[in-house]
């Protein structure tokens, strides 16, 4: 275990000004109120903060984040409260413990709903103090480094968290050595078998890349030393496991088709024009890679991160990538904000003449707008990912976009109204389909009339938060006044039935029936009116709670209860024949719903699943992993909690496989060798070759949940020549 002196000298040696006793009354205030707490690992529990504030001393922090560090957990996990802390070590370290701390888990609130409202809590307080990112991240590092003790479900729960936000936020900060060692480390425990087989081929190898990297250190050394260009040092590295993993998966090429696996990285003095001098001497010495020489040091990347990057082929063939910068971009590009972040009084959050913070400022702006858990989270995951095209106005104004970003996504970045209002555009002077994809240097000109609106098509293709959230608020809207529209109708004519007025009772004096729309859960009657059009509720069960059990059954005529009743029989006959056994799926809370799986993503028994209800056809059950669960998402009235019935039997589901494989011999042989190794059936299985030349084997298997379709995954992928395995969506 670290001792806190260690931590006091290395603030010490980065701040000689700094309070040194601060982090000596916040260690002895951790360890008396963690005392007697230990973690999974069997430790005591103190090792955690003690490690937490040592990641923090090694980013060169100040002493009042390392203090955080150390107390960051008293207030969640102790009986300390948050105004203990503030008599004890001031307002400062109060507001960013506060910060850090989780919200109280509220009963009702699922894991998704409480990881949101965590998450908006962070950014919040991460705007007004970047410190406190700063430290979730050292918190968020050190318990992936000791993930190991948990549960496997554990660990699958938060190495994937962590790879879809943290990771992610690291990057978007600069903090290129933090997010790498996250994202490996979450590789390692989301995919160990594929981590375990990569690091062994990577291990294999590494004498012959430490050779090649040394000849190639070496040789450029000796190079810029005869061409007079000065340089600190040359240093070599290998591509990471997860990136290396993450190509290759993309791209579906082997390890030795990875042109990138090895790189020289150049660190220069302090001007930049040695970066470029050094350029001309490295294209003097290898041949570069038409396209693929990027220029950071012009364009920095909103993270701050600055450097040359040109792909070059070696003198045997070998491709590999030289890195050219500054010893302060080297230092930025490590670090990112932790590196020349500057504390001053009433300045530490995102300021207005950062702009390298504009992407938190309209982050946490639309995390305000954005009500539905799940909606913000995946659109928190899109926003956070890199931002790597630049592209202009006709007035020459740089606009800066994701990758695959559309003329749409450009047009709403200018201004909500252009992207509304929105018909056309040019590029380079040339009209263009709205889905085309913005390349680095076009010129867009965006065409807009006063009477356009919006169309739910562009969800299919936006790909910017701001966008997507605008499209999404204008379809909902509209879709909503249809279904109030339908659900008015429906009721009206329900009503008629039993001789009551539609129009008396939804007038706005009615309290009577705005107090049984509050017993729906409805603020309005408009909302319980969407709700009928919907198909959420039923306009008869809406006039029998008016009525009154005596009154509704007085109405009722006999005549009409047995034509009920027929039709009650008729809808659970037609349930039972789509029910496969006891593998039904049942929508929480609700009885006599029509429930069928999609036929999109053919959801397996154990994977995550959310309802859908729609018109006139029941409730369309998808797997949470849906590419089509975002597009539902733009009506979250319609969204309904479905879970999977018990099961009384072992009923089988059909689900296609595609296997990309070398083409050679045997390998349909292999492949349903490997499927019936696994005591699974195979309903069919056919083999082609794509131009690349590379197999494509297609087979059905049946599986009976999740978990056995992914022993039947691993085992296909464990067949020698076989390059990949992947799930094909819809019905096999």
């Amino acid at each position: 275990m670290i001792r806190i002196e260690e931590i006091v000298e290395k603030v010490s040696r980065h701040h000689p000004q700094a309070d040194l006793d601060l982090l000596r009354r916040a260690y002895f205030f951790s360890a008396r109120e963690h005392k007697g707490q230990t973690r999974a690992s069997g430790e005591p529990y103190l090792v955690h903060p003690l490690e937490v504030a040592n990641i923090l001393a090694e980013m060169r922090l100040d002493e009042v984040s390392v203090a955080t560090g150390l107390l960051h957990d008293v207030v969640e996990d102790t009986l300390v409260d948050l105004e203990t802390i503030r008599q004890y070590f001031g307002d400062e370290i109060a507001h960013l413990v506060n910060g850090l701390t989780k919200l109280a888990h509220i009963s009702n609130q699922s894991k998704e709903e409480q990881q949101a409202e965590n998450v908006r809590k962070m950014l919040l307080a991460m705007v007004d103090d970047v410190r406190v990112v700063l430290v979730k991240l050292a918190d968020r590092l050190h318990n992936m480094r000791t993930l190991s003790h948990l549960r496997p479900d554990q660990r699958r729960r938060i190495a994937q968290e962590t790879l879809d936000i943290f990771a992610p936020i690291a990057h978007r900060l600069g903090m290129g050595r933090l997010r790498s060692e996250l994202e490996d480390l979450c590789f390692q425990h989301l995919h160990p078998e594929d981590y375990r087989e990569l690091a062994a081929q990577l291990e294999r190898r590494r004498p012959e890349h430490e050779a090649f990297l040394h000849s190639v250190t070496a040789r450029i050394e000796e190079k810029m030393h005869e061409a007079e260009v000065p340089i600190i040092r040359v240093e070599g590295r290998v591509k990471r496991l997860y990136s290396i993993w993450k190509k290759m998966r993309r791209q579906k090429i082997e390890l030795d088709q990875v042109y990138d696996l090895v790189a020289a990285r150049v660190i220069t003095p302090s001007e930049v024009r040695h970066c470029y001098g050094a350029l001309g001497v490295v294209h003097n010495i290898w041949r570069p890679v038409p396209g693929r020489i990027k220029d950071w040091i012009a364009t920095p990347r909103d993270n701050l991160y600055q450097s040359l990057h040109t792909s070059i082929i070696g003198a045997e063939g070998q491709p590999f990538e030289v890195q050219i910068r500054t010893e302060e971009m080297h230092h930025i590009a490590e670090e990112g904000v932790a590196a020349h972040w500057k504390y001053k009084e009433g300045k530490r959050g995102a300021r207005d003449d950062d702009e390298a913070f504009q992407w938190l400022r309209s982050l946490v702006e639309w995390s305000q707008e954005v009500k539905d858990s799940r909606d913000f989270l995946e659109s928190l995951k899109l926003d956070l990912y890199p931002k790597d095209v630049y592209a202009f106005t006709p007035m020459g104004k740089v606009i800066q976009l994701p990758r695959g970003a559309t003329p749409v996504d450009f047009a709403y970045t200018i201004h909500s109204e252009v992207g509304s209002t929105c018909t056309g555009a040019r590029i380079g002077g040339r009209i263009v389909p709205l889905r085309t994809a913005i390349q680095n240097g076009d010129v867009v000109e965006i065409l807009t009339s006063p009477n356009a609106h919006p169309s739910r098509d562009w969800l299919n293709f936006v790909v910017t938060t701001r966008a997507r959230n605008r499209v999404r608020h204008w379809v909902a809207e509209q879709q909503r006044a249809e279904s109030i529209e339908i659900g008015r109708k429906l009721f009206e004519k329900e009503a008629a039935r039993f001789q009551l007025s539609p129009k008396k009772l939804l007038s706005d004096s009615n309290g009577d029936f705005k107090r049984i729309a509050n017993e729906y859960g409805y603020g309005r009657v408009d909302d319980l009116l969407a709700a009928i059009g919907y198909g959420k509720t039923v306009p008869r069960t809406v006039i029998a709670k008016y009525l009154g059990p005596d009154k509704f059954a007085e109405l009722d005529q006999k005549k009409e209860s047995r034509l009920r009743s027929g039709m009650r029989e008729g809808v659970q006959a037609v349930k039972r024949l789509i029910r496969l056994g006891d593998d039904s799926i049942v929508v929480r809370g609700v009885d006599d719903l029509l429930v069928a799986r999609a036929r999109c993503c053919n959801p397996v028994r154990g994977e995550e699943i959310v309802g859908y209800v729609t018109r006139g056809k029941g409730v369309a059950v998808h797997a949470e992993r849906c590419k089509n669960v975002q597009q539902l998402m733009v009506n979250p009235e319609r969204i309904v909690s479905v879970e999977w019935a018990g099961r009384t039997d072992e009923s089988s589901y059909a689900v296609k496989l595609l296997a990309i494989t070398e083409n050679r011999t045997g390998m349909i042989a292999g492949i349903t060798g490997a499927i019936s190794d696994m005591k699974t059936g195979i309903r069919d299985a056919r083999a082609t070759v794509a131009p690349d030349n590379r197999g494509r084997i297609e087979v059905t298997v049946e599986v009976f949940d999740v978990k056995h379709l992914d022993r039947v995954i691993r085992s296909i992928r464990n067949v020698p020549g076989v390059i990949d395995v992947e799930r094909v969506h819809g019905v096999a």
